[in-house]
């Protein structure tokens, strides 16, 4: 017997805003109750120029979490709990974490999906000209807009998920048309996201990203080099605190992009495993079968997306349906379609994170000057700013090795295209993508800018 296909709205999923909260995010708690934690984030800027952010945070009384009454509250205490997190490294945010079934660290979730409201109310919330931010670290427009990318990007990918549910529903019962046509909306769908991604630039410098905001949104995971060998010591206030290792806020957490993988049924392996190493053993005599970093993201996402995303793991069939129907020119062509704009926008990603992170990582400390004071910037340095001497082993805020990773899952996306055609596309840009990441790796940043700019493959 057939599993159900899922409800979105059974996961706090819906079709106008998709992963986003599924109402206008709380801008301040409503409770006077919890005056204090809004008062620290209304002058959480002035704190930590003045250093004072980890002694205030101190201070604070442990107030109750019994006057959070509404989801949209306890989202609001967990962006509010994020920022204190991240600017004093401290684990204040647990106890709302775990009722918003996110982990106590600075997510996708809490950076983009619940911190975003519109400038008019009575113009869509949707539109990146209309959005601005709750909370930043900064409050510079740099990092704003890194945020609000992301906003705009799940808000235009929104109308896929009834889309491709649609599809695999069509599957079932054999409407080749149907799935067709769900094929070639999605595809449209992924080329406008990838327009609304080449947009970073128009308001995020790279050198103010890398070395003023990224900062902010790294975790602990395989922070080794930046003197977090053990992770952060989270203390609840409850006594027996402990370490943890967590990877901090990374567009890898989004909901969104792995829906995109699941219905497309595109694989992604373990770094380092390609396509002709063996599958790892299931039968429960050999080793367990390893997942795979975008895998692992999973569990910085908001419960019900995770629990969503595995229900439409048990369902998707697009794939399957069309590999069997490979004299349908059609179908195929629309498959085939939705993998090659997957695949651009994650080459514009790699290209983009070349620039933003790579190519920062050799002319850190060379760009112009921050305008914040000396005083502001120790943490900065000393934590995700810190560049291995191993270029290869730079890694993402997630914690994820960035180069191995980014090249991985880029190669993975073309596997499951049917027609030749579309797998000699994947290898040509392929090529290009590595040679773009061999400049950056090899500090020829002069080379990968310019290749990132114009999009041409310089040898």
């Amino acid at each position: 017997m057939l599993l159900p296909v899922p409800y979105p709205t059974d996961y706090r999923i819906t079709p106008e805003y998709g992963f986003l909260s599924p109402e206008p995010p709380l801008e301040v708690l409503p409770d006077p109750y919890y005056g204090k934690w809004e008062t620290i984030i209304r002058n959480l800027r002035a704190l930590i120029l003045s250093e004072r952010v980890r002694s205030v945070v101190d201070d604070l009384p442990i107030l109750s979490t019994l006057y959070l009454r509404t989801d949209a509250e306890w989202r609001r205490a967990y962006v509010l709990s994020l920022e204190w997190r991240s600017t004093c490294r401290v684990s204040c945010c647990s106890r709302f974490a775990n009722a918003s079934e996110v982990l106590p660290v600075a997510t996708y979730a809490g950076l983009c999906l619940w911190n975003y409201k519109a400038i008019f109310p009575n113009e869509p919330a949707t539109d990146l000209n209309n959005l601005t931010c709750l909370q930043t670290f900064t409050g510079s427009l740099d990092e704003q807009w890194f945020y609000l990318i992301s906003v705009a990007i799940e808000a235009r990918g929104a109308p896929s998920i009834p889309l491709m549910l649609q599809a695999i529903t069509a599957a079932r019962v054999g409407k080749s048309q149907v799935v067709t046509e769900c094929l070639q909306r999605l595809a449209e769908i992924v080329d406008d996201i990838n327009s609304i991604l080449q947009r970073m630039d128009e308001n995020c410098d790279p050198y103010v990203f890398y070395n003023r905001v990224r900062p902010y949104l790294a975790g602990s995971k395989n922070m080794a080099d930046s003197s977090l060998p053990t992770g952060l010591l989270y203390d609840t206030g409850r006594g027996n605190p402990k370490y943890h290792h967590y990877g901090g806020g990374s567009n890898a957490q989004s909901s969104l992009l792995q829906f995109f993988d699941i219905v497309l049924g595109v694989k992604h392996r373990p770094t380092g495993v390609d396509c002709t190493d063996q599958d790892p053993d299931t039968s429960g005599d050999g080793p367990r079968p390893r997942h795979n970093s975008i895998h692992g993201m999973r569990e910085y996402m908001p419960g019900p997306h995770r629990k969503f995303l595995e229900h439409v793991e048990t369902v998707a069939n697009v794939h399957t349906f069309v590999e069997a129907r490979r004299s349908d020119t059609a179908l195929c062509l629309a498959y085939d379609s939705c993998l090659a704009m997957l695949r651009s926008l994650r080459d514009k990603h790699i290209q983009m994170l070349s620039r933003y992170i790579i190519v920062q990582s050799h002319t850190s400390g060379s760009g112009p000057q921050s305008l914040s004071p000396a005083k502001d910037r120790p943490y900065t340095k000393n934590v995700a700013t810190t560049t291995p001497a191993n270029k290869k082993k730079l890694r993402d805020t997630g914690g994820t090795a960035l180069i191995p990773f980014l090249k991985q899952a880029r190669d993975e996306t073309g596997d499951p295209a049917i027609d030749t055609w579309a797998h000699r596309l994947s290898e040509n840009s392929q090529m290009e993508i590595s040679k773009l990441l061999a400049c950056a790796e090899h500090g020829q940043w002069m080379i990968a800018s310019a290749a990132y700019a114009t999009g041409d493959d310089h040898d």
